[in-house]
């Protein structure tokens, strides 16, 4: 499914416009990035939990040249899952 599809149910589901569809989504996604960004756990009951990783910088080889590079330590997002949607995927 991709954003437009996405929207769609929403609006749908929701009982609005594409367009309030649409920016519902873009809150939503905007929120949960931003506090990401400033490095807060996020927890949706029934959905799961969003958080922000560090990983270490390591060595790496250039697939091309076959040289050694260094790769930076970075920021990853992490997300586990809730139980209930663990449950609903599996059955």
């Amino acid at each position: 499914m991709n954003k437009k599809e996405l929207v769609s149910l929403i609006a749908k589901n929701g009982s609005m416009s594409s367009a309030q569809a649409d920016l519902a989504l873009e809150a939503v996604t905007g929120s949960i990035a931003g506090s990401l960004a400033l490095g807060k756990e996020l927890r949706i009951q029934g959905l799961g939990t969003f958080s922000v990783a560090n990983k270490k910088g390591r060595k790496g080889r250039n697939p091309r040249t076959g040289e050694e590079i260094e790769i930076p330590a970075s920021r990853v997002v992490r997300f586990k899952p809730a139980k209930g949607l663990k449950e609903a995927i599996n059955g």
